[in-house]
């Protein structure tokens, strides 16, 4: 794998979940070492905010924005096409867009089930598989592959939101080994407990009761502390040395830990260290 550092200002940056969160400050910190970027997201307006701050703040950098529904494969497919087209100097794609999906898979629908796939692992394959060719046409390209600490561990109550992650995460794997050939780099991240507002938006079963689910989105939401710009910061940093493997804070960090040292009781463990949070994880997702 090259260790050349991975070098900004020489093309265009494709973010996606760049209206808020984490993706938006990636983007204005991509922006601030010269990357050109394609900004995407399903939040029209949001996308504008970030958009119109990025261009005042650095008028001499190309801004495209996309508004796109990632759940609908052929939405994914016709922006692919579009990037490619407007685009053709494309170094890095940053597949951080993320949805939640609270409830135990026994009372979850498979329409569900399958929109928390498609946007957070069949729109990542797709996009990466699409711009791979301007990825790696010379090298130095590098893809960011967004998981979850749930791409590490699976608590009950998260079956749609796990199977996405660890997919994320062995799709990052196997593509990390085989571009290493073209000088193109892989990242993949887990964060955990990073203050977005994916636990408010997550999406609960149809046959879920509204008081459990409001009860566990309240719970989980009190475990997302750790700030998301500095996660940005960690994410761009893991871009620039091109770190195979990032994890983002202490509640990814010692999950990871206990998955190694007991992989079958690393999740009881884990439930008794977060206490009520346990309890949580049935009905809420987080990144």
């Amino acid at each position: 794998m090259s260790r050349t550092p991975f070098r900004f200002a020489e093309g265009t940056a494709v973010v996606t979940g760049a209206a808020g969160g984490m993706g938006a400050h990636i983007a204005r910190l991509l922006a601030e070492r010269g990357s050109d970027l394609v900004l995407v997201d399903r939040d029209g307006p949001g996308l504008d905010a970030v958009a119109g701050t990025v261009r005042a703040a650095h008028p001499g950098l190309s801004v495209t924005t996309e508004t796109v529904d990632l759940a609908d494969r052929d939405a994914v497919d016709a922006l692919a096409g579009r990037i490619r087209a407007g685009h053709p100097e494309i170094r890095l794609l940053v597949n951080n867009a993320g949805v939640a999906l609270g409830g135990d898979f026994a009372r979850l629908t498979l329409d569900e089930f399958d929109w928390v796939l498609d946007v957070n692992f069949r729109a990542p394959v797709r996009l990466t598989h699409a711009l791979l060719p301007a990825l790696t046409a010379r090298p130095g390209g590098h893809v960011v592959n967004v998981s979850s600490l749930f791409g590490l561990i699976a608590p009950p109550g998260q079956s749609a939101y796990c199977a996405s992650k660890f997919a994320l995460r062995g799709f990052s794997e196997v593509l990390r080994g085989e571009l290493a050939a073209s000088g193109t780099t892989v990242t993949t991240v887990h964060p955990g407990g990073i203050a977005t507002g994916i636990a408010e938006s997550a999406r609960v079963g149809v046959n879920i009761p509204a008081d459990e689910a409001a009860k566990g989105k309240r719970d989980f939401q009190k475990l997302l502390t750790f700030p998301a710009d500095r996660a940005a910061e960690q994410i761009v940093e893991a871009i620039e040395k091109r770190r195979p493997r990032l994890l983002i804070g202490i509640s990814a960090k010692v999950p990871d830990a206990l998955a190694r040292l007991a992989p079958v009781n690393g999740l009881k463990l884990l439930s008794r260290l977060l206490g009520s949070a346990g309890r949580a994880q049935r009905t809420a997702a987080a990144r």
